[in-house]
């Protein structure tokens, strides 16, 4: 049996959306900036696919929804921008970003900070919570730009942005959050949350590779990233990814219509794994069940390394991981689980499962007993576990 429950590194495109996508790849292939009509013929499904995005989300007219490649380049895109428009020669020179942010936000100020813009990151409690009191705590005057996340990548844990969005805003700095792992799982009102600015990816919620989006609220500027044509309304270079765009859309339609059934299937899928997981000894999870987006578990197993388990799952063929896909060449401790507290040796034994509607009850039966499996054996010959004495601490 082949089993995915990778869901948050990347999803499988809906059917329904894919079969949209097709025929602009051989078919219906032109240039939408063309004249001619094979560019033309393009026009009506990327209306409809922009009508969805909007709708999916419940952005204004006034809003712009901007197609980019992905969240990462949405991310850059904001960061990069703000610098430009409201730190390089201004007065203010400080971002706040939370201390779990994605390698997309984290790393980025890291590159700014070379340019001399200050940094503060609000901490994470034990759960993976984040307190907007915290916010409070280091924003000032010099601030441009809060970037907080909607959910943890890792930890699935839900953050309150309208809070968080609410005190940058008492204190003129815009707002901006990576939505890519709360689109297409938890309903999104852009209206009611309050944020200047938000990315979110496609592929993480059954739409293509290759395609994402900035949100704009009221349009506002915000200095370009890429530069040499005057797609998306100048705002956005680059030839327009037709069917990605297309897929999207239809993706984003369609999680919003089974929005239902990802509240109840796949948190009930989830749950019923995780219990299963906790009735092993010395297995905890991070976050309330209540606290978090309905498919997220990231567990510690102790005396198991966490890329040891991933080789014992992928073998029994299941798809699992560590943490963030986007750093997953490393063999270091999961950041997440250092920011939360946990010890070094238990933040080596990070295992993320993430969910999706199209995972079955008899996928997660199978799981169950391989995962139990996998923790026995890799149990039984563990240093750390097995044979470690009381009074032995690791070295990890």
């Amino acid at each position: 049996m082949r089993v995915y429950l990778d869901n948050n590194a990347t999803t499988m495109v809906d059917p329904e959306a894919f079969e949209l996508m097709r025929p602009f790849f051989c078919e219906k292939y032109g240039n939408p900036n063309s004249l001619h009509r094979f560019g033309s013929e393009t026009h009506p499904s990327l209306r409809r696919a922009m009508d969805q995005l909007y709708a999916g989300i419940n952005a204004s007219d006034n809003d712009d929804i901007v197609v980019t490649g992905c969240a990462t380049e949405s991310n850059n895109w904001v960061a990069k921008g703000v610098f430009f428009d409201h730190i390089l020669n201004k007065d203010k020179d400080h971002v706040i970003i939370s201390a779990v942010e994605h390698p997309a936000i984290s790393a980025t100020f890291e590159f700014l900070k070379k340019y001399g813009v200050r940094v503060s990151r609000v901490p994470v409690n034990e759960n993976g919570l984040l307190d907007p009191n915290d916010l409070r705590k280091l924003i000032d005057d010099k601030t441009a730009l809060v970037s907080i996340m909607w959910a943890n990548n890792e930890t699935g844990t839900i953050f309150p942005i309208k809070e968080c969005a609410a005190i940058a805003h008492e204190h003129g700095a815009l707002f901006h959050t990576d939505a890519t792992q709360t689109v297409g799982k938890i309903k999104i009102n852009v209206r009611e949350m309050g944020m200047d600015f938000m990315s979110f990816s496609a592929h993480k919620f059954h739409g293509p590779k290759g395609v994402g989006a900035l949100f704009i609220k009221n349009s506002m500027p915000l200095s370009s990233l890429l530069h040499g044509g005057e797609h998306m309304g100048g705002r956005r270079s680059g030839t327009l990814d037709v069917p990605g765009i297309v897929g999207m859309g239809k993706a984003l339609e369609l999680a919003n219509k089974f929005m239902d059934y990802e509240q109840s299937h796949v948190r009930r899928l989830r749950d019923k794994l995780e219990d299963a997981l906790l009735q092993i000894p010395d297995v905890s999870v991070v976050g309330k069940k209540e606290q978090r987006v309905p498919n997220t578990i990231l567990a510690s197993i102790k005396g198991v390394e966490g890329e040891a388990m991933l080789w014992d799952l992928n073998r029994a063929g299941i798809a699992a991981s560590t943490g963030s896909a986007c750093a997953s060449e490393t063999l270091e401790s999961n950041p997440i689980m250092e920011a939360i507290g946990a010890d070094k040796e238990l933040a080596h034994t990070a295992l993320r499962l993430s969910l999706s509607r199209f995972n079955t009850e008899e996928e997660i039966d199978y799981a169950i007993e391989q995962i139990t499996k996998a923790v026995n054996r890799l149990r039984g010959i563990s240093s750390t576990f097995a044979y470690a004495p009381e009074w032995h601490k690791s070295g990890l």
